[in-house]
């Protein structure tokens, strides 16, 4: 919108000396000597007497000083009106956020990127088990999208299910059980142990690892909670004094329970839970969102 060195030429007709004006810049007084030069020479004016004592403005300079404060204003206040109207061009996506399923990893990326193409709105749902189903009926209406486990086979028949990453799964447990004060868990940490998981046809990882404590460690107790969508089979957990697998983000969420890393290899798959017909507007940020998430693990 305008040259640097009439940004530089504004502050040493202020400071009244290149070093002083170099420190405000950030800048070496080298540089900032040079960038005057290049100006006078560009102009064919002497815009400085320079002395020992500073520099101070000659006729010329002071009249250029004058009307230059009037269009460095001008030029800020275009620059502002132009990425006013661009913000304001940008489609909007409202992406439903809660308890268990915000949206930290997509708002944290989108405000990584410079000039990301929409603007995001945050929609609150209750996490209950009706707040969960209204949200659900909401995709496509007052809902764009979510942030969510996305490993329902029901789900992803039901809604258009965009993948972005994988998180590890953990054990959860009371703070004061046996287990708590290890830094991690493995198979044997659970012989003899009640393992909440949730029930059969709701995930294909934990139906691979139900398959595998079946199989090969009957003695950890299985017993069956519904899909998570609100706080109770967390403080199930506490008052049972039992173990639950969670997806590590979730690791924080109630206080009386901590979530230690198990030594296997399931992992959660996390994604966009979108109507099963998107939006045009929504198929473009989904196609974005790809190629970021893609740039991202190169």
């Amino acid at each position: 919108m305008y040259r640097r060195e009439l940004e530089t030429f504004l502050v040493v007709a202020q400071q009244g000396s290149f070093l002083k004006a170099s420190q405000e810049l950030f800048l070496t007084p080298a540089s900032v000597m040079n960038q005057i030069d290049k100006l006078e020479r560009d102009l064919d004016l002497q815009l400085f007497q320079r002395s020992n004592q500073g520099v101070t403005l000659t006729p010329a300079g002071q009249s250029l000083y004058q009307d230059v404060q009037v269009l460095m204003k001008a030029a800020h206040q275009a620059l502002w009106r132009a990425r006013e109207m661009a913000r304001a061009s940008q489609s909007t996506i409202r992406v439903g956020t809660s308890i268990l399923r915000p949206c930290k990893a997509l708002v944290d990326l989108w405000s990584s990127l410079e000039d990301a193409p929409f603007k995001l709105e945050l929609v609150p749902f209750d996490e209950t088990a009706g707040g969960t189903e209204a949200m659900l009926a909401a995709l496509g209406g007052k809902i764009d999208c979510v942030v969510s486990p996305c490993g329902s086979p029901r789900w992803k028949r039901l809604y258009h299910v965009q993948p972005l990453y994988w998180e590890r799964s953990c054990i959860a447990l009371p703070r004061t059980h046996p287990l708590a004060k290890k830094s991690a868990l493995d198979w044997a940490d659970l012989e003899g142990e009640t393992l909440l998981l949730v029930q059969r046809g709701k995930s294909t990882v934990l139906d691979q690892l139900r398959e595998e404590i079946q199989n090969e460690h009957p003695q950890v107790y299985i017993l069956d909670i519904p899909p998570i969508c609100n706080m109770d089979p967390f403080n199930l957990c506490d008052r049972l004094g039992c173990l639950m697998e969670l997806p590590e983000s979730w690791a924080d969420i109630h206080p009386a329970l901590v979530a230690l890393p198990m030594a296997w290899d399931y992992q959660v798959e996390y994604g966009l839970l979108c109507a099963k017909e998107p939006s045009e507007t929504v198929r473009t940020f989904l196609s974005w969102l790809r190629a970021q998430f893609s740039n991202l693990a190169k």
